[in-house]
């Protein structure tokens, strides 16, 4: 990561419990797609949310991030290797991996730097995939308040990198020619509104607020967005924008 901007050690552990679950059917797919099931890597792999989820299908997954202290609230699993290493210092056996995987995190990422050091550990016919998730959509009462805060008093403390998920990595470039069509998925919870409330405490942005002012950005909307909600709990849903390439 170009630096290490690290947005997420402090709260890496509201960030694990805050955080929506990846679907099962986007990891049937993804094994699917590569020439084996032998090794799978994840590179800024936070704290392993993803990478559990490809431990279901691969004999062994590697797992990388710079922050010691997502590693140390990972998700244990016999066959995930956890590692604390930048995305741009990255490195496995040469044409060793079926596939890669970057979840939620490729914008933070010195591009170049990571593709040349990652990519030789592909196998002939391996994919990489990437994607993201932007803003989530519960009801028209919900997501009202919810502008408010994000276009609001945490506006102006989103990282820059903020904008390649809000431009569906249309900007990102992938470091093979050979593309994929994607199928649609979505991130899909049952949330009550406390569940909801931590979710946006997990963010940067509302923890940077919290670091500049001493005021805690979500506090300021709670009332309304608990009467917004209203329901014991509501669906919660974040469609994914998924790139993906094959090497040669």
């Amino acid at each position: 990561m170009s630096g290490f901007k690290d947005h997420f050690s402090r709260q890496s552990d509201t960030y694990a419990s805050a955080r929506p679950r990846y679907p099962a059917a986007l990891f049937d797919w993804l094994a699917a797609q590569g020439p084996g099931r032998e090794l799978a890597w994840d590179v800024g792999c936070g704290n392993g949310q993803a990478s559990v989820g490809l431990a279901s299908h691969f004999k062994r997954v590697v797992a990388c991030d710079p922050s010691e202290s997502q590693i140390r609230n990972a998700i244990p699993h016999p066959r995930i290797d956890y590692r604390v290493q930048a995305a741009e210092t990255v490195s496995l056996p040469a044409e060793s991996v079926d596939l890669l995987i970057v979840a939620q995190a490729l914008h933070w990422f010195d591009l170049d730097a990571f593709y040349a050091s990652a990519m030789p550990a592909l196998k002939p016919g391996a994919l990489f995939a990437t994607w993201c998730y932007g803003i989530s959509t519960v009801s028209p009462e919900v997501d009202a308040v919810f502008e408010r805060l994000y276009r609001g008093p945490l506006d102006a403390f989103w990282p820059p990198e903020r904008a390649h998920i809000e431009n569906d990595y249309i900007n990102l470039p992938l470091p093979f020619s050979q593309t994929l069509a994607t199928p649609a998925f979505s991130l899909t919870v049952d949330w009550n509104a406390d569940q909801y409330l931590a979710y946006l405490r997990s963010w940067s942005a509302s923890q940077r607020h919290l670091d500049a002012t001493g005021v805690d950005a979500v506090s300021e909307i709670e009332s309304d967005m608990r009467e917004a909600f209203g329901e014991p709990s509501r669906n919660v849903s974040w469609p994914l924008t998924i790139k993906a390439c094959r090497k040669p």
